[in-house]
């Protein structure tokens, strides 16, 4: 996928962008139980699918990272959105790179709690051990190398070398790739650590950063931010559905 391709919008019926994060049949729920509101979450919901601000194809493909991350593992809207990005022309590598990514923010577990832990265990009477096991740890000693190790990973690997090497070996991979450009995996990463199944605060300020700097623009950035928000349209494509089956089993009582 070219910067070209992520920056123009591809011709799509009116129908098909109007459905965005949507579940079309809870939309229609929506619609007909609270017209108003659901015209207004509409609107606001398909926004970055009409904005033309970035590609339907990497609108999709976006969406598919916050469906399907390991932070939200919603089913129906990752194979919503992986249909509407195949439609768009998404192909197999970039799908599977977007999983990738969407499976590495677990990460983040450790970067939160790992640093709670040495800093609690002196307070517990005992000294934290570090596990090197003598195994030479090449992929993190090749991103210190190349100026890619972020200082926040620091804690785990003193608690696990190891392991941080087999995590960085599973990781590096997908980063140099080449199936993504800088800018779209920047932006894409945004997106994971934005969504609010996640939140990750340091994650997002390290990739706005890098994202800026790989040339996307504020508009951009913003348009992921938008897609996250779009996301939380999962609430109502869920509990409509179930809403509308509770109904019919008390009404006919009624």
């Amino acid at each position: 996928m070219s910067a070209d391709d992520m920056s123009m919008p591809d011709p799509v019926d009116a129908a098909a962008a109007d459905a965005g994060p949507w579940d079309a049949a809870a939309l229609s729920l929506l619609r007909t139980w609270d017209p108003a509101w659901a015209d207004a979450c509409n609107k606001m919901a398909t926004n970055p699918w009409r904005s033309g601000v970035l590609s339907r194809k990497f609108v999709e493909l976006v969406s598919v990272g916050l469906a399907v991350a390991c932070t939200n593992l919603d089913v129906q809207a990752t194979r919503r959105h992986m249909r509407a990005a195949l439609a768009a022309g998404a192909t197999r590598s970039e799908m599977l790179f977007v999983i990738k990514c969407a499976t590495v923010v677990s990460l983040h577990s450790c970067s939160v709690a790992a640093p709670i832990l040495l800093d609690e265990v002196p307070a517990g009477g005992s000294e934290p051990v570090s596990r090197t096991g003598g195994l030479p740890t090449p992929s993190c000693d090749a991103m210190r190398a190349a100026g890619q190790w972020n200082e926040a990973w620091n804690p785990f690997f003193d608690l696990d070398p190891v392991w941080t090497e087999e995590f960085m070996a599973t990781g590096v991979g997908i980063y140099r790739s080449g199936v993504m450009s800088a800018k779209e995996t920047e932006l894409l990463s945004i997106a994971l650590d934005a969504s609010f199944t996640h939140l990750y605060s340091p994650g997002i300020r390290r990739h706005i950063k890098a994202a800026l700097g790989a040339g996307a623009t504020t508009q951009e950035i913003m348009e992921v931010l938008k897609l996250c928000v779009a996301q939380g349209v999962q609430a109502c494509n869920l509990g409509a559905a179930i809403l509308a089956d509770e109904l019919s089993r008390i009404e006919p009582r009624e």
